[in-house]
């Protein structure tokens, strides 16, 4: 058995059986670039279904990379901000390297001041010409003497204090000095800031504007760095468009492709976009051979998992030994991640989902990179926060989960920091933006009770707390109002979990505000009735709720929105797209439904845009939302009921500055009109149906 067959035994031996066409052709070879070609004309492949631990993951990848920098350069001082010190710099000179003035005065000699004050000065002859920066004094100073100096000046020999103009006067050729000074005063001796073979930086340091002026300040024009990796970055799938191509059906823009090269830049690596390259075996194969030539690092976004039409594994799997060291990861997001190495480089295939890709590139490749940068593994920072609602996990699998923080309303609480799951799935490409951090739940925790105290991992380097804490229903107002406060300056911090949700949070004082539109099924009234005395009611504004469908759908024509409930619910054919379940809009449809669950009834959109996009692209045919999200999407409305939408804040958090700003922007006649110009405030039947 050759080498090449026997590896190919030995790794088909945890592989199972998936039918797809055949990939590789029917020969055993090598391509340049670090591939081996494998015998496969069966109509069967064997993929790779053996998921380990996330630790055991890692320890793999490190052992067989070994990583470490990749060699030094010399760059000029102009062109090292961001790079890495590959050397420890010694000074070659004293910082300063002279004696200096620290400002506009006269150089003297200290004991000749002695005693002097306002009334009482002593009397200098005063020397000429007056010491400037850059010159050698030709003057020396003798007792009873002084000479006047700028600043930044060389001290002349025989001084040893300098005492300020507004401390002296001249007349003629006397100075008249009004204050006693000791040794030393108003004087930068030589070396007193660095001295000549003094250790400034070390090696492995990241150099900011601080280094590049230290490095500035001892005369140093060129600098030893470590090489920058290169890191070549190839997003794959037919689905996929570059941003600023028209969009199609069944395509998504590539948001991994700018996240992940600007992930990469951030941690001091030249990021190589190779773009989007289709679902075609050779095409993939040749841009990973061209990858491996020119960079130091190989990422791929997507085509990692199982599927028919995933081919980035199947060209990893071709690449020699040590190749695939880990294909499926105990994780959860990242759980089809691939790990491989080939002639000491890194080649990882990220989940094709924005949050999966963004995780596991920083718990496995941003670590790796900074090793070949030469930079340490840098601590992440963490806080304590008690969790705002439970947590169910599933056990086999370490989970990440995203949460936004909010401060206690106590100062003493420990910890003083509330945590709230974002809860937006591996799919998202906001949520990652919107978190402060996340925690780990273990592989054996099935359930995080509220109240639990965990541990936030940050993903800024410091968490800045915001002015304006805003939880419950969202809406575009609220969207409009809280960006006005932004403009102001004001932090504000919006996290949206319904209604209900965000009741009980302004009910234990873990938010300023909570936006609600809760209808009272007994009373008809909406919030009003849900706000107990610990709370205050502040009066938003009105939005009109209705029925929404496609212009096209010939099945409501001519029906008011009650009707057309009625039509689609016996209509088995006809999918309805609801509202989580805590938001005033679920409370509203139930109410209408009366207990049946139409055909889409499981499926939940987080807000009134997800129903009006659902309906849009035809996965649901109708749905509740309000009028402008039917607006913005082109959709037919049947007017429904008005609904009110407010705001409720705990009563001792009525006078907070940020939320008196909050109220008399909302109470504003310019909000107001701005409202009115996304059909909010004041929308009417009428104007629905325009």
């Amino acid at each position: 058995m050759t080498p090449v067959e026997e590896l190919r035994r030995t790794r088909l031996a945890c592989f199972v059986t998936v039918r797809h066409p055949p990939l590789l052709k029917d020969s055993v070879g090598k391509t340049a670039a670090g591939h081996q070609t494998i015998s496969c004309p069966m109509s069967e492949q064997e993929q790779f279904l053996n998921v380990i631990d996330r630790d055991e993951a890692e320890r793999r990848f490190w052992k067989a990379l070994r990583p470490a920098p990749l060699g030094e350069e010399t760059v000029h001082l102009s062109q090292a901000l961001g790079r890495v010190l590959a050397r420890d710099v010694h000074s070659p000179v004293d910082v300063p390297s002279f004696d200096r003035s620290n400002f506009d005065g006269f150089a003297l000699q200290s004991h000749d001041t002695l005693g002097a004050d306002e009334e009482h000065p002593r009397v200098l002859e005063l020397l000429g010409p007056a010491i400037v920066p850059g010159t050698l004094p030709e003057i020396q100073v003798t007792a009873g003497t002084a000479v006047p100096i700028a600043t930044g000046g060389m001290l002349p020999r025989g001084a040893d204090a300098v005492v300020m103009v507004e401390q002296a006067d001249v007349v003629g050729r006397q100075l008249l000095v009004r204050r006693a000074v000791p040794p030393g005063v108003g004087v930068t001796f030589t070396g007193t800031d660095i001295s000549a073979g003094e250790l400034v930086l070390r090696r492995g340091e990241r150099l900011t504007s601080r280094e590049t002026g230290v490095l500035a300040a001892i005369g140093l024009e060129q600098v030893s760095v470590w090489r920058r990796p290169k890191v070549a970055l190839i997003s794959t799938g037919d689905e996929l468009l570059p941003p600023g191509q028209p969009m199609r059906p069944g395509a998504v823009y590539d948001s991994n492709l700018r996240i992940l090269a600007d992930a990469v830049r951030e941690i001091g690596c030249e990021p190589l976009e190779y773009g989007i390259v289709p679902d075609q075996f050779e095409a993939l194969q040749a841009a990973v051979d061209r990858a491996l030539v020119e960079a130091d690092a190989v990422l791929l976004s997507g085509g990692t998992s199982k599927g028919q039409g995933d081919l980035s594994y199947r060209v990893v799997y071709a690449l020699r030994e040590p190749g695939v060291v880990a294909h499926g990861v105990a994780l959860k997001p990242g759980k089809p991640l691939c790990l491989a190495v080939t002639r000491r480089k890194p080649v990882v295939v990220l989940p094709g989902f924005p949050t999966s890709a963004v995780f596991t590139f920083h718990e496995f490749v941003a670590p790796v990179l900074r090793q070949l940068a030469g930079m340490p593994r840098e601590p992440r920072q963490t806080c304590r926060a008690r969790l705002a609602v439970k947590i169910n996990s599933e056990i086999g699998r370490t989970e990440y989960v995203l949460v936004g923080l909010v401060p206690t309303d106590e100062e003493t609480a420990d910890p003083r920091w509330l945590a709230f799951p974002m809860g937006k799935g591996s799919g998202s490409v906001t949520a990652f933006s919107r978190a402060d951090g996340f925690i780990t739940i273990g592989r054996h925790e099935e359930l995080v009770d509220r109240g639990t105290v965990v541990t936030v991992t940050l993903l800024a380097k410091e968490l800045q707390p915001a002015d304006l804490v805003v939880i419950g229903s969202h809406c575009m107002g609220l969207d409009l109002l809280l960006s006005r406060l932004q403009d102001e300056g004001l932090r504000c911090k919006f996290m949206a979990v319904g209604s209900t949700a965000g009741l009980e949070a302004a009910r234990r004082g873990q938010c300023d505000l909570a936006g609600i539109h809760l209808l009272d099924p007994e009373s008809g009234i909406y919030n009003r009735p849900f706000v107990g005395p610990e709370l205050e009611w502040i009066p938003g504004y009105g939005r009109l709720q209705g029925f929404v469908f496609r212009p096209d759908d010939v099945r409501f024509a001519g029906l008011d929105a009650r009707q057309a409930i009625e039509r689609a619910v016996t209509d088995p054919g006809c999918v309805m797209i609801n509202r989580n379940a805590g938001s005033g809009t679920r409370v509203l449809i139930d109410r209408l439904l009366a207990g049946r669950q139409p055909p889409g009834y499981a499926m939940q959109a987080r807000n009134h845009n997800g129903v009006a996009a659902a309906v849009a692209c035809g996965r649901a045919d109708w749905g509740i939302a309000i009028f402008p999200a039917a607006v913005q999407y082109g959709l037919a409305f049947l007017p429904l009921q008005e609904e009110q939408f407010d705001f409720v804040v705990p009563r001792d958090r009525a006078n907070r500055p940020a939320v008196v700003r909050f109220r008399q922007v909302l109470e504003s006649a310019e909000f107001r009109r701005e409202l009115e110009r996304l059909n909010l405030s004041g929308c009417s039947t009428q104007a629905a149906h325009r």
